[in-house]
């Protein structure tokens, strides 16, 4: 049956697609000789695969399992429910009193309450430019707030928050957020601590963990769920290597208060911990090796320093408190003897210690990653084949040996001439409280009065910790709240005005893969045509543009095919565009070499010629640079100090809550697919619950439940199991909001729980998994989950159109950029913000750029002259440079 696109747009997707045959997952061996059937390579954060489209409607995907060694259901299944599901946004779409009145009373409050109105792109974007318009006229640029930080919307190039920075900084700029939710407290701690982020950095080469490694310590670390997604595009290339370290005989330990997949697969021993307590244990560990002299004296004194401060707060010098194993068995509810049973095995075997990222979002998560190097530094394997410290394992596939080749190189933001900045998981603190003083990384920022908030490809109201504060916030400062989304997702919901962008299958796009070992560039061919009046991000963008007489600058004077033809040629990659675009990936090959490649293995061998990039060119146990910054809850060296809440600290029948990534979803993407019927109870997000925990409050499998604490209340699906410690609850992060009349989120969305406290005045980071709450069985849903229910949509408005504007921002920002740039300062600029918005160069001191640089510079695409300019330009502009120190505050 011949569908065309009209008859397509006129009835439901699902009894087109049924026409067509149904969506089907075919195996990689088949092969399609029907005339109508088209086989479109293409690559998303779930892997690459082949797109049989039939009539034009896609009805089913084919895993290219030369390319994917393990492709997920999240591929197979999600990809294809969601992109025809009812939780599309078709149409631009603006709410009902926003459209009646954008600049008097349009009634905030009703956001997330009230009917959308449908109108034509015409109406919607000159809302969208009136707002940033008056706003930057009458606010100044630094009122226009970018939310779009993440860019995990979409796996190419072309990446809404890029875009978005893009055309902002052409026209006078936005205040963006610096720092994540991912890493928030170790990248701002650990490049003092080591010289690197190391929480986005390649791991030992897997050929060396697999000769030399005796034990895996997996602390908070779950490789098998987290690997199954990627930034760009993930291709599960670790998963036999995985299994292969299970079969030699490598022993697996988990530090974790629930067993994990990664835990079964390889058939680990779990060692439960109180949440929020693994920095007391690595301190036991810790004195407990230097009392029975199992700890490395020589290799303290070569490779780092403030050994003797470290032992001296150890021992209870100058607090009285030995940090022995029998102080933190208190503290971690794990035995002492298994504390030092643990030491003993850990300082006499080959050890890789592998720390997730979970762990230090929390209340002082600075300490707990830095716990874990100064014990390892203790026992004298940071730097040894097999042995050492990686907080990136369970992420971008880390273990693949790495090609080390240039990657595509997409259009860049530039520029930013805004420096106001919030740190990411701050923004209802900047909202409430605009013009304070904060610090973060020892520099001083003032936050922004916000009145425009731009979020594109974002779900702000999903990841943002402590969502009814949020909202709040929202509703009592913001004037336009603006989101472009393929989903009628928690942000659409809460918007003032609806740009409906494609899904990435509606559109051409390049990506690579995998996140360390860059061995693959991919094609995203576009499979289906754009669903509704969606519109890729670029267009909107674009369009914007034009309608601020900046297109030619935006678009660089090219067409989109020839901006993604040089983004290709700027690759190492050697195979024709063309040909490539039709097999939909080019190989970068990856020398025999990067398989003997150690983490801190140059600086093992030869700690004078390769320092790391910290002030000492050593591991600082001690690090003074944090004593310098003197902030009153970040110590110098890392100390076990009590959560603002835990389990320690807890009320009667109060329990602690974790929220690690979900099984089934990347955050919040893939909620509205067809596989959250895998695992939700109810509808609902799933709870996992300690059997004797259950049983105290009455709770079986299969019951709604209500967890609720002083910042919200929120309904979830209960599953009874022994895979978690008693006392300790796992809600998994993402799953949508949906309020009922109580004022419960009927879905199950975990930060309507957590609280927006920062880990610490150092990072600014996040605290979400300091989280206690309470739970009890639900007897009174209202209803059943309508998170994936459209709202209502009123019928379109053709007597809205606003008059044409008279466009002067990009006029006076003609003005800002005749400032004279250095050609490094133009390259860092332009090459350097394919991904993220550029980093003030103050942020980091000159031998910190020098290693944050090495992944960033062959990402870039930048040759060794281009390099060394815009390496001058930032020691020129650095944290200890004399220009740098200049500017006290922003």
């Amino acid at each position: 049956m011949a569908i065309s696109r009209r008859t397509l747009l006129k009835t439901s997707i699902a009894t087109a697609v049924a026409a067509a045959g149904g969506l089907a997952i075919f195996p990689a061996s088949k092969i399609f000789a029907d005339d109508d059937v088209d086989v479109i390579p293409h690559a998303s954060h779930w892997g690459p695969f082949n797109a049989i489209v039939k009539d034009g409607i896609l009805i089913g995907v084919q895993p290219r399992k030369e390319l994917d060694a393990m492709p997920t259901e999240m591929l197979t299944e999600g990809l294809l429910s969601r992109v025809y599901d009812k939780t599309r946004v078709k149409y631009p779409m603006v709410r009902q009193s926003y459209l009646a009145d954008p600049k008097g009373d349009n009634k905030p409050h009703l956001r997330g309450k009230e009917p959308f109105v449908r109108v034509s792109w015409e109406t919607a974007l000159s809302l969208v430019a009136d707002s940033i318009q008056t706003t930057a006229k009458e606010f100044g640029n630094d009122a226009i707030f970018s939310s779009s930080y993440g860019g995990w919307s979409h796996a190419g190039l072309m990446r809404p928050q890029v875009l978005q920075g893009r055309f902002f900084n052409l026209i006078g700029g936005q205040s963006t957020t610096t720092g994540d939710y991912s890493g928030g407290a170790s990248q701002v701690i650990l490049p003092h601590v080591i010289g690197d982020m190391e929480v986005y950095s390649p791991q030992t080469a897997w050929p060396v963990i697999e000769k030399h490694t005796e034990v895996f310590v997996l602390i908070g670390c779950d490789p098998w769920k987290n690997n199954r997604i990627e930034f760009r595009v993930a291709d599960h290339q670790m998963y036999p290597r995985w299994k292969q370290f299970a079969e030699k005989g490598i022993k697996f330990i988990s530090i974790n208060p629930q067993r994990t997949r990664t835990d079964d697969e390889l058939d680990a021993d779990w060692v439960k911990i109180v949440p929020n307590t693994d920095t007391a244990l690595f301190l036991a560990m810790a004195q407990y090796a230097y009392e029975k002299e199992l700890y490395d004296p020589t290799y303290l004194a070569r490779y780092t320093v403030g050994a003797d401060k470290y032992i001296d707060h150890l021992m209870g010098k100058n607090d009285g408190v030995v940090k022995s194993p029998q102080w933190a068995e208190k503290i971690t509810g794990i035995s002492a003897e298994k504390i030092k049973e643990m030491a003993e095995l850990f300082a006499n075997k080959k050890t890789q210690f592998a720390a997730g990222w979970s762990l230090q979002r929390a209340d002082h998560g600075e300490m707990v990653h830095w716990a874990i190097i100064n014990f390892a530094a203790m026992l004298g394997k940071i730097g040894k084949p097999g042995e050492g410290v990686g907080f990136s394992w369970h992420y971008g596939n880390g273990g693949m040996p790495q090609s080390g080749k240039a990657l595509p190189v997409g259009l860049s933001q530039g520029k930013n001439p805004v420096g106001k900045v919030c740190p990411a998981s701050r923004i209802s603190e900047m909202l409430n409280n605009p013009g304070k003083r904060f610090t973060r990384d020892g520099i001083e920022y003032t936050y922004p009065d916000i009145k425009v908030i731009y979020n594109a490809g974002n779900n702000l109201l999903s990841h943002q910790q402590n969502t009814n504060e949020l909202i709040a916030a929202l509703n009592q400062k913001v004037d336009t709240f603006i989101c472009q989304d393929p989903w009628w997702c928690a942000s659409s919901r809460y918007a003032d005005i609806v740009l409906p962008a494609t899904s990435s299958l509606e559109r051409d796009d390049l990506s690579s893969g995998g996140t360390y070992s860059n061995d693959k560039i991919y094609a995203m061919r576009q499979v289906i045509q754009p669903y509704g009046e969606s519109l890729d991000d670029f267009e909107i963008f674009r369009r914007l543009s034009k309608m601020f007489g900046v297109e030619e600058q935006f678009t660089d004077g090219l067409a989109f095919n020839d901006i993604l033809k040089r983004a290709y040629k700027a690759s190492s990659a050697t195979l024709p565009f063309e040909d490539f675009w039709q097999q939909g990936v080019a190989h970068l090959p990856i020398a025999e070499s990067a398989n003997d490649w150690v983490r801190h293995g140059d600086f093992y061998q030869d700690p004078e010629q390769f320092p790391l990039h910290t002030t000492s060119g050593k591991i600082e146990l001690f690090c003074q640079d944090i004593a310098d910054f003197e902030v009153k809850d970040c110590p110098p060296m890392p100390t076990f100090i009590e959560p603002f809440e835990y389990l320690g600290n807890a009320k009667t029948n109060a329990v602690h809550v974790v929220s690690p990534h979900p099984y089934m979803r990347l955050h919040s993407q893939m909620a509205n697919a067809d596989v959250r019927k895998r695992e939700d109870v109810q509808g609902r997000q799933y709870v996992l619950i300690n059997d004797q925990d259950a049983e105290k409050h009455g709770i079986r499998s299969g019951q709604l439940v209500e967890i609720f604490n002083d910042r919200g209340r929120l309904i979830a699906g209960a599953k009874v199991s022994k895979k978690i410690m008693p006392g300790v609850i796992s809600l998994e992060e993402g799953a949508w909001l949906q309020f009922d009349s109580q004022g419960r989120c009927n879905s199950g969305a975990i930060n309507v729980l957590t609280s927006s406290n920062a880990s610490s005045e150092l990072s600014q980071a996040n605290s979400a998994n300091t989280c206690l709450a309470y739970i009890q069985r639900c007897r009174d849903s209202e209803s059943s989950n309508l998170a994936f229910e459209p709202p209502q949509i009123l019928a379109l408005d053709s007597g809205t159109e606003i008059a044409k504007l008279d466009i002067t921002l990009a006029v006076d920002q003609i003005k800002l950029n005749d400032v004279k740039q250095s050609a490094g300062e133009q390259l860092f600029y332009q090459r350097c913000t394919m991904c993220h918005s550029a980093k003030d160069p103050r942020q980091y001191t000159k031998v910190q750029w020098q290693g944050i640089t090495k992944s960033m510079f062959p990402r870039a695409g930048l040759n060794p002259a281009e390099r060394k300019q815009v390496m001058d330009f930032l020691e020129e502009n650095a944290k200890d440079s004399k220009d740098g120190s200049k500017v006290s505050s922003l």
